[in-house]
């Protein structure tokens, strides 16, 4: 059965939408502050120029995907990822896979270009991914993979300059690569900048460095205001602070004040708002309109909401309150008023409040997919509602139309709300026998069965199709969600860690007063201090935490294996078995079956293998009968 979303060409859609999107950097840093590409910008172009040709010769013809992302691809073979591999030479081998996304995007804007060859594009896109994905699986060397591969900046020439450095780790979350992101070598420098075992350096933060002290069981070591930068506890402190705002602000709104004025609970959650607030407008000042995304409008709608709040409750406190000597006086009825309107915003918004909690959790999981889902959802529903507008306009110009004809100056307020409930699938037809009868009823029915039959079902419809598509690569939605959070804290982070609401007291406890006079060392060791103390109570926690951790990077450095490696069940015994002398390697050996080639060109080997042997043995007999015949 053919989806909706496939009848409206949802797939390619999306992909011309990601390519659109590619440009859209999380959280971007000026390009002043990132240091130059590792390599000449023309020579990692000349890289993905080669790569594009390759893979135009690989994939000459349109294929079904399913051939080229199976891991026993006849198409995407060793010998075609060993040849990407040397697109680079041994001089520029680290910039392969940068290259390969680059090429991703290239072909990702042909499709969009030439939508008569947009599946041929879009599978040559889709090989892109699966060889950088083979190529990152295949490098044995972690610490080459993460610190060059991966987390070296690249730049490439365009329109004759060079482009804004970026390393894989961003280009892929740009792009959504989910393929890319889904890798294990991905991964793991991900959850290594997730702990902050890898962090930017404190001299060139365009460059990454191993976090040096993470095998150290020295607890005051740990106890350092800079290892705020980590996202793990950035991320934690994120929790607790919407946490604790959500739980002033259900004591607010529970507690109302009748005679208008703040109290202290009242007055900590507009404080925290204002620090909300800065917060978004100081990263939206430095990013520019690509940070403005969906989680941006609605907290953005939150902080309107109770800022305006508090403006009606602040004009309510300059009215004097004389209702309790004479209840007759203006002042005193207008204070109450007032008063009553601004908690009336305050409680508006409560849904936000507990809404917003979403945008902090979804490092878990199962909020993590579904929050995708939701977005993904949303996306959808512009199809639904650009056409919702443009019905709804036409038939509010033919209601319009008829009012005017039957003499009315003014539409009636009745078809505001006829029309209003028809897209809420609860239409009135009560009012519209006498209305430019029989016209206006006509009109009616036929906009509530466009409404509530066609387009609404196209809007079900778009969803089930994006539910669909989320949910059957769900693991690897979250991973990207999880990498592209784990970015938006590494990508451009701040040279002083000061998590909203305390960054009021960096705005105006350090800023305004020092950074304008004070020398830059000073000033930094100034920020230091006061971070030291402000976070002390979370870095005797994180301290214990990494001091435990550095137990365990210990012991797997004794055992000779990765840090980040556990000890499961299965493994415990493993020095206590040894299946080569039992003779189990060889027993398994003889019945393992070959996954590698599908089972039809296996048998057809094998029958090439016999035709082989039958052509060399009659050959054989043809020429043994003459040599008989001549000894005869």
């Amino acid at each position: 059965m053919v989806k909706w979303g496939q009848l409206f060409g949802a797939n390619n859609e999306r992909s011309r939408h990601r390519w659109a999107e590619e440009a859209r950097r999380l959280l971007p840093s000026h390009g002043s502050d990132l240091p130059p590409s590792a390599i000449p910008a023309k020579e990692v172009t000349k890289v993905a120029l080669r790569l594009k040709y390759q893979i135009e010769q690989v994939i000459p013809i349109e294929l079904d995907e399913s051939k080229i992302t199976k891991a026993n691809s006849a198409v995407i073979t060793n010998q075609v990822v060993m040849t990407a591999k040397e697109a680079g030479g041994e001089e520029y081998k680290s910039c392969v896979v940068y290259c390969l996304l680059v090429v991703k995007r290239w072909f990702m804007k042909q499709s969009a270009l030439e939508l008569w060859d947009s599946d041929l594009h879009d599978v040559r896109a889709v090989a892109c991914e699966i060889i950088a994905k083979r190529l990152i699986e295949a490098e044995e060397d972690q610490d080459y993979l993460m610190r060059k591969v991966l987390l070296e900046r690249y730049s490439i020439w365009r329109n004759g300059e060079e482009t804004e450095p970026a390393n894989v780790i961003e280009r892929a979350v740009d792009m959504h690569a989910l393929t890319v992101i889904g890798s294990s070598g991905y991964q793991k420098t991900v959850k290594y900048l997730w702990h902050g075992w890898i962090v930017q350096d404190d001299r060139d933060a365009g460059h990454f460095v191993e976090y040096k002290h993470r095998g150290s069981t020295d607890y005051w070591i740990h106890f350092d205001a800079d290892r705020m930068r980590t996202p793990l506890y950035q991320n934690g402190v994120q929790i607790f602070m919407s946490i604790l705002y959500l739980v002033l602000y259900t004591e607010c709104v529970n507690t109302v004040n009748e005679d208008g004025d703040l109290d202290i609970v009242e007055a900590i959650v507009y404080i925290m708002t204002l620090g909300f607030i800065a917060d978004e407008f100081s990263k939206f000042w430095k990013v520019g309109r690509y940070y403005f995304g969906f989680w941006n409008a609605f907290n953005g709608t939150l902080y309107i909401l109770l800022t305006t709040s508090f403006v009606i409750r602040m004009f309510a406190l300059a009215h004097s309150d004389d209702s309790h000597d004479n209840p007759n006086q203006g002042h005193g009825l207008q204070r109450s008023e007032l008063n009553k309107l601004g908690y009336h915003f305050f409680a508006f918004s409560a849904p936000m409040f507990w809404m917003r909690l979403l945008l902090y959790l979804d490092v878990f999981r199962f909020f993590g997919a579904m929050l995708v889902v939701l977005k993904v959802m949303m996306r959808e529903s512009l199809i639904f509602f650009a056409l919702l507008i443009v019905v709804c306009v036409g038939f509010l110009q033919a209601f319009v139309g008829l009012n005017q004809a039957e003499g009315n100056d003014s539409i009636s307020n009745f078809i505001f709300e006829a029309m209003i409930k028809a897209v809420l699938t609860s239409p009135e037809f009560e009012g519209f026998d006498d209305y430019a009868h029989p016209f206006g009823l006509i009109l009616y029915y036929i906009f509530s069965f466009v409404v509530m039959v066609i387009l609404l079902n196209i809007l079900i419809a778009l969803y089930n199709s994006a539910y669909e598509d989320i949910t059957e690569n769900a693991i690897d939605e979250y991973m990207a969600l999880f990498a592209q959070k784990t970015m938006r804290f590494v990508r451009a982070p701040d040279e002083n860690v000061f998590i909203a609401p305390f960054n009021l007291i960096e705005i105006f406890g350090l800023v305004l007063p020092f950074e304008w006079w004070l020398p830059d060392d000073k000033y930094e060791r100034l920020n230091h201090y006061v971070m030291s103390v402000l976070y002390s109570p979370l870095l005797l926690v994180t301290a214990l935490y990494e001091t435990h951790e550095a137990k365990r990077v210990r012991f797997n450095r004794k055992r000779g294996d990765e840090d980040d490696d556990t000890v499961e069940e299965w493994e415990q015994m493993d020095g206590e078995v040894d299946f080569e002398t039992e003779g189990w390697t060889k027993t398994v050996e003889r019945t393992r079956p070959n996954v590698e080639v599908d089972g039809d060109i296996i048998e057809i080997r094998k029958l090439q293998e016999e035709v082989r042997d039958l052509k060399d043995l009659v050959k054989r007999m043809g020429s043994v009968e003459p040599n008989s015949q001549a000894d005869g």
